[in-house]
């Protein structure tokens, strides 16, 4: 998904050509996690799909996205933290809560980094390949329990202005998040003017909060356009909606 980040980091090279380059071999079983903060524990499903073992480092973030193992400080503890998958295997991370204090009044998210770090080259045929370490980056939404509405009725409750874009030309969107989840989006629509702005990257808003969206190209839009969105739910799937924009 869209909302999915992945980092290559060059973890070799030998000699002057090289012949391919490793690909990512553990994936993770879903594209977020969500953790009831009312269960002492969740989990989490890896599999290596490849012919050849990886060591895995797994670790959770605030946000940072360059933060390293170790630097930030999370309410949860993961294991296990680093470990070895044989081809054609899976590992069950075990997430749990550690206890500090967070609002129970909404959402908070947090994020999981798994890196797959392949193996040397075993011969020297495979010497002159290029190596990657893969790091795959998801959401971890944290739930309080119970929190008004439901997670997938959120999008349905947004508002949406036009707002001049931050950079100075054009405009943007201006969405607010009155209710208690995040809402993430894999593609926005804005329908005016005869005419359809796009933005694909997506995006996120905070509970009680707003957040500027970018629309590339778009201007001149005024406050009876409507934006079609589709927002992601729990299990990754497509919450398609549409709504009034206002000024």
């Amino acid at each position: 998904m869209k909302a999915m980040r992945r980092w290559m980091a060059v973890a070799g090279l030998a000699g002057a050509l090289f012949a391919g380059a490793a690909h990512a071999s553990v994936t993770i079983g879903g594209t977020r996690v969500v953790y009831p903060l009312d269960q002492r524990e969740v989990t989490v499903k890896l599999e290596n799909d490849s012919r050849n073992p990886s060591l895995v480092q797994v670790w959770m973030d605030d946000g940072n996205a360059d933060a390293k193992p170790g630097e930030t400080k999370v309410p949860f503890v993961i294991t296990p933290p680093i470990f070895r998958m044989d081809p054609q295997k899976s590992q069950t991370l075990r997430v749990m809560y550690s206890g500090e204090a967070l609002p129970q009044d909404r959402e908070s998210v947090y994020w999981l980094n798994v890196l797959d770090i392949p193996p040397k080259a075993a011969s020297s045929a495979d010497a002159n390949t290029l190596q990657f370490a893969y790091r795959t980056r998801i959401k971890v939404f944290v739930r309080p329990p119970k929190l008004p509405g439901r997670p997938e009725e959120a999008p349905r409750q947004l508002d949406w202005k036009v707002v001049p874009a931050p950079t100075g030309k054009g405009q943007a969107l201006a969405v607010s998040n009155p209710g208690a989840y995040y809402v993430s989006f894999s593609a926005i629509d804005v329908m005016a003017n005869d005419h359809t702005y796009k933005n694909d990257s997506g995006g996120m808003v905070a509970p009680h909060a707003t957040q500027i969206i970018s629309v590339p190209q778009m201007s001149g839009v005024q406050g009876s356009a409507k934006v079609h969105y589709t927002a992601i739910s729990d299990f990754g799937g497509p919450i398609e909606g549409e709504a009034t924009l206002s000024q």
